[in-house]
């Protein structure tokens, strides 16, 4: 019992200075095994099984096109027709931005970096139109949110070979809750905007020059088909889509669009290299600490005690939701999943809860975490892109975060909007 607390102690004293996530685990995990009879060599063995997960594969291929889809200017066009789709509705920038952001989101996985492709883009954009600041930064924060959200996403990803969960289930069950988010969120941005009197682009189009676009800028729009299409149809796997996704990204970024050269390809390898090697790490040191947990069955015993308390499904997914949203604060999503995953895993399957659905529900709860200081890394890229200070970007961001929350507790109660979709496809 004492080594049980000691992990603990050790793991929030160091994070509470301010110690990096991933030295924290390793180190709270070498202090404990120090005082119990388990050999140090159990360090490198795990360490080394990392190296063995083949689908962790998929996350470095997801950033590193995002990477050169940024570069290549396919964010650009992608932008360029959702102006065309939603741009002359009051506030259309900020619904082009989310609209963006949802496709964009479809092809790398990753929050940041859709905040940071579309952000770049859009929030000039709006200021010029008149937007205030702290809107353009509030909802291009808000919108790359959905890039944990909508396949592919990194954190399904870790959360699938770490629960053993069906990663293409995971994949099409974020389906239809992505598009709701977005659909709430381009809501809300319309709401404000018409309470704060911003206007559309003024621009109308014809349906020839809709037309026209499409064709112009139709090797962007093809990509999320490419990349999902393939992990759905069979013929590739999540980490083979991954390096479909990159040989795309080449060949769009070199041959179509004709940005991309060799110094870009070579910046866009240095930021998925830092990127990746983050998550890599963080993955490692995690399996020695989940190693522990498991020995000493932790997540058994805080099971155990939860279930003690209620056996209702609902009640503990809110409990689970409320410390989600606290821990989203203070520490990265995919270092929340790799260090409590084991831990809620043996709760919610012993009240019944579905572990797709949880993946899902997961997902969405750190959307809210991307966008909640001191952390919230969108909100920092957002405040880089807008020169604002952190604290105007957070007042931006807040209806948006009361939004998101009200659907975490709408997926609560109404399950079957993650599940269906899956279950209908009998993917599980």
């Amino acid at each position: 019992m004492e080594l049980e607390v000691l992990i603990w102690v050790a793991l929030a004293s160091l994070l509470a200075i301010g110690t990096p996530i991933f030295v924290a685990l390793g180190m709270s995990s070498i202090i404990v095994l120090l005082f119990s009879d388990i050999p140090l060599s159990l360090i490198m063995i795990d360490l080394l099984k990392v190296a063995d997960m083949f689908p962790l594969l998929a996350v470095v291929g997801f950033v590193f096109a995002g990477a050169l889809m940024d570069k290549g200017g396919m964010a650009a066009q992608i932008v360029d027709v959702a102006s065309m789709i939603v741009g002359r509705v009051r506030g259309g920038l900020g619904m082009v931005t989310i609209l963006g952001c949802m496709f964009f989101a479809s092809m790398i996985g990753s929050g940041p970096g859709t905040v940071a492709a579309m952000g770049s883009i859009m929030i000039p954009s709006m200021i010029k139109k008149g937007y205030s600041p702290e809107y353009a930064a509030g909802v291009s924060a808000t919108g790359g949110t959905l890039g944990i959200l909508i396949p592919p996403s990194n954190p399904m990803l870790v959360y699938g070979i770490i629960a053993n969960v069906s990663i293409s289930a995971l994949f099409t069950a974020g389906f239809v809750p992505g598009f709701l988010v977005g659909a709430c969120l381009m809501t809300t941005a319309y709401v404000i905007a018409r309470r704060s009197g911003y206007r559309g682009n003024m621009q109308s189009y014809t349906m020839a020059e809709f037309l026209r676009a499409l064709r112009h800028n139709i090797w962007s729009l093809l990509a999320p088909v490419v990349i999902l299409g393939g992990i759905y149809s069979g013929m590739c796997t999540p980490v083979e889509a991954s390096v479909v996704a990159v040989w795309y990204a080449l060949f769009v970024g070199i041959f179509i669009t004709k940005q991309l050269n060799f110094s870009q390809i070579f910046s866009a390898m240095k930021l998925a290299n830092i990127s990746t090697g983050t998550i890599l790490i963080v993955v490692g040191v995690s399996t020695i600490f989940g190693r522990f947990l498991t020995m000493y069955q932790i997540p058994q015993h805080l099971a155990q005690l939860m279930v003690q308390l209620t056996t209702n499904p609902y009640v503990i997914l809110l409990l689970i939701g409320c410390l989600l949203l606290f821990l989203g604060m203070f520490m990265e999503t995919l270092a929340t999943i790799v260090v409590l995953a084991p831990v809620f895993l043996p709760i919610i399957k012993s009240v019944g809860i579905d572990p797709v659905f949880f993946g899902v529900f997961w997902v969405l709860t750190n959307e809210v975490a991307l966008l909640t200081p001191p952390l919230g890394v969108n909100l920092f890229i957002s405040m880089n892109l807008s020169n604002l200070p952190l604290e105007r970007v957070a007042r931006g961001a807040m209806p948006y975060i009361c939004v998101l929350i009200c659907l975490v507790i709408f997926v609560i109660l109404v399950p079957d909007v993650i599940t269906f979709l899956p279950k209908l496809l009998r993917m599980y």
